[in-house]
């Protein structure tokens, strides 16, 4: 039976997962949920009462929590890459970036964003500078503690940055990389580069217009036209 993963083009959190179902090429249903209709996230809410996206459906099986979700897709539907090393250290590196990205990048650049869709009058300031300080730090924590590696942790693709690439493309729109993040914006570039990352930001185009950044998306993620200098 094959898997069926609930999401929404937009959802940095479902693109996550999205990645990692590309490395591999694991089939699955994709079915897209639209939280803003109440009827649609209404019948959602009999599935999981959270109504929290994505969502991985396997049969009798409902798996929340997008780590959870690459993990079991990592010991059910295991693929040629290895996105969770076998190396206990290893494992334990790549879950804590996994962390790093959604808690310190993700989390405040989502509450940044989820600002900007209240009237203007109605955005709390506080709340915006917090988030704005919490990414900085991130990114400053980040560039640090790169290394000299092409990936999150060591030379290999893994779950850690099938958080990362999502996460980064979001936050490097809210808050630009500083000229000292060279390590950071280097990783980005190399993200940005996987196929299964631009393959989850070309289905993401048409609903672009639906981001309350959308004007600050780099023009080079809204078409196929290489990045100019």
């Amino acid at each position: 039976m094959a898997l069926t993963l609930y999401s929404h083009p937009l959802s940095s959190y479902c693109w996550k997962v999205l990645i990692a179902l590309y490395e591999n090429g694991t089939p699955f249903d994709a079915r897209m949920v639209n939280l803003g209709d109440l009827e649609a996230k209404a019948a959602f809410k009999t599935l999981w009462p959270t109504a929290k996206i994505p969502l991985l459906e396997d049969g009798n099986e409902v798996i929340p929590e997008t780590s959870i979700m690459i993990e079991y897709i990592e010991q059910r539907y295991p693929g040629k890459l290895r996105l969770i090393p076998q190396e206990p250290r290893e494992q334990l590196n790549v879950r804590l970036w996994d962390r790093l990205f959604d808690l310190y990048v993700m989390a405040p650049m989502q509450r940044f964003i989820a600002q900007q869709l209240r009237p203007a009058a109605e955005r709390d300031l506080g709340i915006i500078g917090e988030s704005l300080t919490e990414l900085r730090i991130a990114y400053d924590m980040i560039e640090d503690r790169r290394g000299n590696y092409n990936w999150a942790v060591g030379d290999s693709f893994s779950m850690a940055d099938c958080a990362g690439a999502p996460a980064l493309f979001y936050a490097r729109i809210v808050a630009p990389f500083s000229s000292g993040h060279v390590n950071l914006a280097r990783y980005f570039d190399r993200l940005m580069a996987r196929p299964s990352v631009k393959r989850v930001i070309t289905e993401a185009r048409p609903y672009f217009q639906y981001f309350p950044l959308h004007d600050s998306i780099p023009a080079h993620f809204l078409s196929d036209a290489p990045e100019t200098a």
